[in-house]
């Protein structure tokens, strides 16, 4: 049984019985990932809007500004980074099962891998310009091609991957730094007409203007390909040395994940949001990656203790069951709400009761996904886009 932010990847199934903390891992990413949309949901101008103004924080200098930084702050590439190692261990995952059952590699998981590239395309094209199925997609791709490999040639891939990219990371802070405007990508703001058009603008308008705009709201995975391939392997090489099981070598594994993860980024973290806008590259794709590892080891430690679900962790657990379908519907529901096409809450409320009612709407929507998807997995075995594409894949 496939359970995924349907990729190639995302199953829990390991051929030798279900690895629950995955879905719970999962379920917390994927609101996680909402933690830093949201915000750009809510900014004028939407994704064009947020990458114009800078994709900094507040400042500290009140306490809707330090709360609305320290939000960010928690949000900001950690979700992403986890994300990324689960599609990690849910290739190795797929890879495992095809050679239990001699199949060839990478054999129909390639298909799997564009079915996920074309759900992206339509994603940024409908919904949220910045999508991460296509990046995954295409990384999905290599690294698969990888695992046949020798392991001496995915570790120095790997180890190569991340030294391109912090190479790339540093190069692009250098260039931040020297240029003095502080991490703004536009210095002067977003135009009053894309204002207008996310808050008074027809959805065909809007999406012709995400086409219009594509390669600059792609930039991401392309910046990001180096870091992704790393953490896809690192997933890979957790799973394959037990860290995702509930015995006794898992939690040693998760006990040194934690450690290390949070004794490296939280300080490289803190520094970074110190340093201001200029370094929020190294916050979201250095800091960033590390806090990961630890919170993966956190969320361990606290889900091993855990002796009877409760509401939160059933909720988080069918999130992660249903991670495609969450992931999609709620940046729907935040599109629907912020958009002048819906509701439009940025430009009735824009900075009025900013922060609280940002998180509010985060908050709204984390429940509704926790309940919606524990009583659809009540009635169904998958998503109901989890549920399309392995229909599609059949054919």
């Amino acid at each position: 049984m496939t359970q995924t932010l349907h990729s190639p990847t995302l199953s829990s199934d390991t051929g030798g019985g279900r690895l629950p903390l995955l879905d719970v891992l999962r379920g917390t990413a994927i609101l996680g990932t909402l933690m830093t949309n949201v915000w750009v949901f809510a900014s004028p101008g939407a994704e064009w809007g947020f990458l114009q103004n800078g994709s900094g924080r507040a400042g500290y200098g009140s306490v809707p500004a330090a709360a609305e930084s320290l939000f960010q702050l928690l949000a900001n590439g950690k979700s992403f980074s986890m994300l990324t190692i689960l599609f990690g261990v849910g290739l190795a995952i797929q890879f495992d099962a095809a050679a239990r059952r001699g199949q060839p590699w990478p054999g129909r998981y390639k298909w799997r891998a564009l079915f996920l590239f074309a759900e992206g395309t339509v994603h940024f094209v409908l919904v949220f310009a910045w999508d991460v199925l296509m990046g995954y997609a295409v990384t999905a791709l290599f690294v698969a091609w990888l695992l046949a490999r020798s392991g001496r040639t995915r570790r120095r891939a790997m180890w190569w991957a991340a030294g391109l990219h912090l190479a790339l990371m540093a190069a692009l802070t250098a260039l931040l730094v020297g240029d003095g405007r502080n991490g703004a990508v536009g210095a002067g703001g977003v135009s009053q007409r894309i204002v207008d058009l996310y808050a008074h603008g027809s959805y065909l308008d809007q999406i012709a203007f995400r086409l219009e705009t594509g390669v600059a709201l792609r930039l991401e995975p392309v910046l990001a390909f180096g870091l992704m391939v790393f953490l896809f392997l690192l997933g890979v090489r957790l799973f394959r040395a037990g860290a995702f099981a509930m015995d006794e070598t898992g939690r040693r594994i998760r006990a040194r994940m934690l450690g290390w993860g949070l004794g490296l980024g939280a300080p490289l973290t803190a520094a970074t949001a110190v340093g201001g806008r200029d370094l929020f590259l190294l916050d979201r794709y250095c800091a960033a990656p590390l806090l990961a590892v630890g919170f993966i080891g956190l969320i361990g430690a606290v889900v091993s203790r855990v002796r009877r679900p409760g509401p939160l962790t059933t909720g988080l657990t069918s999130v992660g069951r249903t991670a495609l379908s969450a992931y999609v519907l709620q940046n729907l529901l935040c599109m629907l709400l912020c958009y002048g096409i819906g509701l439009g809450l940025t430009a009735r409320w824009g900075d009025m009761g900013r922060p609280w009612w940002v998180m509010g709407l985060w908050a709204g929507v984390c429940a509704v996904l926790m309940v919606g998807s524990t009583l659809w997995l009540r009635r169904f075995a998958t998503g109901p886009l989890e549920s399309v594409q392995k229909w599609a894949l059949r054919r």
